[in-house]
């Protein structure tokens, strides 16, 4: 019964679901817990939303592409990776049509979410540059993986020091939310915050090592490809936290933490590229990237660039009462996804 190869399909479906709903509702319990920690630290809502809250709702999905390629299994390692960034850009635009005031991209203006999302919109860049340049790796590790995670630390030093010390702001309007520290002495101690935290981040990365088997069997017993089973079934059920944890924060009026959530974990999980390289042993893991795969960077970087846009327009109301930005960025993803099942 514990050993995936004897698993059914049904079976498979079954800990699949079982492990989506583990990462919905633990996700869900994290957004409070790291608005809290924010304000605790003193670190604010946005460097809070891409270390702590983006860090920790994508564990799920960076231990399954991590254990994916230890197995030999680099195409859903990759797409699970690389998928989940694209869905959660679309979420962002579903966190647009909850806030009704305003825009998202107007009214949680910040030039820390903005430096993210430039790093962000790199590190895809480095990624796609690793399939074209020379196949060579030390110890198994391509040089692209360093320049990863270099290229990550710095990028968040500089988000740090734009909230400490800006050397330009937003201008303020009356949709304008600005990330305002609550009352502390009314918040759990830091002993219990930490303790429910680091207790929910094992909680979500077991859901994410549970996913890898069952989603392997899925590709396995459907007959559909590692590709589509990662961008369209391991990339979303991972990225739930991040879809329930936007939308929880823009309802507390957490709107900086709501996207720089988001934006925070799409850059980390560029990150699980770097981890899955070092855990691949039959070479680099960036050389074994398809054609859909590929595809599928190029579309979320033109989904970062709009979403890049968007923040530095900052337009009120859109269609809708979203902006077009969020507009552009559903049919987007919404046609991507359309061909690459038309490829099935």
């Amino acid at each position: 019964m514990f050993n995936p190869e004897n698993w059914t399909l049904m079976h498979g479906i079954l800990v699949f679901a079982a492990c989506a709903i583990t990462i919905g509702v633990a996700g869900t319990r994290i957004t409070g817990i790291v608005d809290q920690l924010a304000d605790r630290t003193g670190i604010g809502e946005a460097t809070a939303g891409a270390v702590l809250l983006g860090g920790t709702t994508s564990i799920g999905g960076s231990v399954l592409s991590v254990t994916a390629a230890w197995n030999g299994n680099a195409e859903l390692a990759v797409s699970n990776a690389l998928g989940g960034i694209a869905v959660q850009t679309f979420f962002l635009a579903l966190a647009d049509m909850v806030y009704r005031r305003a825009n998202l991209e107007h009214a949680a203006a910040s030039v820390p979410n903005m430096i993210q999302n430039a790093l962000l919109i790199t590190l895809l860049a480095l990624i796609m540059l690793a399939p074209m340049v020379p196949n060579t790796t030390l110890w198994h590790i391509h040089p692209i993986t360093p320049l990863l995670l270099i290229g990550y630390i710095y990028g968040i030093r500089l988000s740090q020091g734009a909230h400490n010390s800006p050397m330009w702001i937003p201008t303020r309007t009356r949709e304008t939310r600005e990330d305002e520290p609550d009352d502390t002495s009314k918040m759990p101690s830091m002993l219990r915050l930490w303790s429910e935290f680091a207790l929910l981040f094992v909680l979500l990365g077991a859901a994410g090592w549970t996913l890898e088997p069952s989603a392997t069997v899925i590709a396995e017993r459907s007959g559909l490809t590692q590709t589509v089973v990662g961008i369209m079934l391991t990339a979303i059920s991972t990225s739930i936290p991040e879809l329930v944890t936007s939308i929880a924060a823009v309802r507390r009026g957490a709107l900086t933490l709501a996207v720089g959530g988001i934006i925070g974990g799409n850059a980390y999980d560029t990150l699980f590229m770097a981890a899955s390289d070092m855990a691949y042993r039959e070479g680099s893991i960036y050389h074994t990237m398809t054609d859909d795969t590929l595809f599928w960077v190029s579309l979320t970087l033109l989904m970062s660039g709009i979403l890049m846009m968007g923040l530095i327009r900052r337009e009120r109301t859109g269609p809708g009462r979203i902006g077009v930005e969020s507009l552009l960025l559903m049919l987007l993803y919404l046609g991507g996804a359309a061909l690459l099942l038309t490829h099935l």
